[in-house]
């Protein structure tokens, strides 16, 4: 495969998590094609430490500041800065696959022009012999980017890549008070851009470590989830009836556990199951307490 030098541009928003960017790094330098033909662009959000020590120990990554916060004016920032006619998005705490940009570079060129690429996400076990509650509960739960894509017509920004000329046709993404990968998805497909999901393009995310974390990453969805839609009529009543849903799916949500194949044994689906429905009893009181007070997206870790 032949890839002209920094024909990739690799955008990494940062913000307080030096350890996991290290990793992250790594993972990006160690790529299946050769590193001249990629670039890497860390843009850190506001960290109470620039990640500078991190950064030195790999020549060639470009260190950018970005103060507007939130996830999505990082990216922007990193891509008015790329120079290459890919771009590639991954978050700090993701490690690639060897083989992710390989990926990347090879479906970008079979499929239509106009296509969003969106990769699998999957939860990073490490030695660990056997799953804990939670990594169970997000093995089968978290970053559904191929239900995102082909259900929802959009993809998280943590295994996204397109064209530099396909973004522009769609515009940067929106701030902290939205879910920006949402968002943009939405204005993408008005653009005539598509969406494909490629199981080859592989990154991994470590689990959270415990319920309150799991329960902090839901109210800041859906504080956004909140956001985008309380302009709609008669959205008190949708939101109430989205709540009442959410609190009733554990029942199909023990049938997406049990069938998945993500799982082994009935310790793991055991484990995965008491965790959901905890989460769903959280998002529906949280949804609840929503509909009168509106409230600001704190973007911190």
């Amino acid at each position: 495969m032949h890839i002209k030098c920094r024909t990739i541009s690799v955008i990494v928003p940062h913000l307080n998590q030096p350890g996991a960017l290290k990793t992250c790094l790594a993972t990006l330098e160690a790529q299946s094609i050769p590193r001249g033909s990629f670039e890497i662009i860390v843009v850190d959000n506001g960290s109470a430490t620039l990640p500078t020590d991190v950064i030195a120990q790999y020549p060639g990554v470009r260190l950018l500041r970005e103060a507007q916060p939130g996830p999505g004016p990082a990216r922007n920032t990193g891509v008015a800065a790329a120079s290459g006619e890919v771009l590639a998005f991954i978050d700090a705490d993701c490690r690639a696959h060897p083989d992710w940009l390989s990926s990347v570079w090879r479906s970008l060129h079979s499929f239509p022009r106009g296509t969003v690429l969106g990769g699998d996400v999957r939860i990073w076990q490490g030695e660990k012999p056997h799953l804990d509650a939670i990594a169970a509960y997000e093995s089968v739960f978290a970053y559904r980017f191929k239900l995102y894509i082909e259900r929802d017509g959009y993809c998280g920004t943590g295994n996204m890549a397109m064209f530099r000329r396909d973004f522009h046709s769609v515009g940067p993404f929106a701030g902290i008070d939205v879910a920006e990968d949402m968002e943009w998805g939405q204005r993408a497909q008005r653009a005539g851009l598509r969406f494909r999901y490629v199981p080859e393009m592989i990154v991994f995310h470590p689990a959270r470590s415990s319920l309150r974390e799991l329960y902090l990453k839901w109210d800041r969805h859906i504080l956004h989830y909140r956001n985008m839609t309380a302009d709609r009529p008669a959205w008190r009543l949708r939101w109430i009836a989205q709540a009442l849903l959410v609190l009733a799916s554990p029942a199909a949500g023990v049938i997406t556990v049990l069938t998945s194949d993500r799982l082994y044994g009935i310790g793991a689906c055991t484990k995965a199951i008491a965790v959901m429905c905890a989460v769903r009893i959280h998002r529906t009181i949280t949804m609840l307490s929503l509909l009168r007070n509106r409230r600001t997206v704190a973007w911190n870790r």
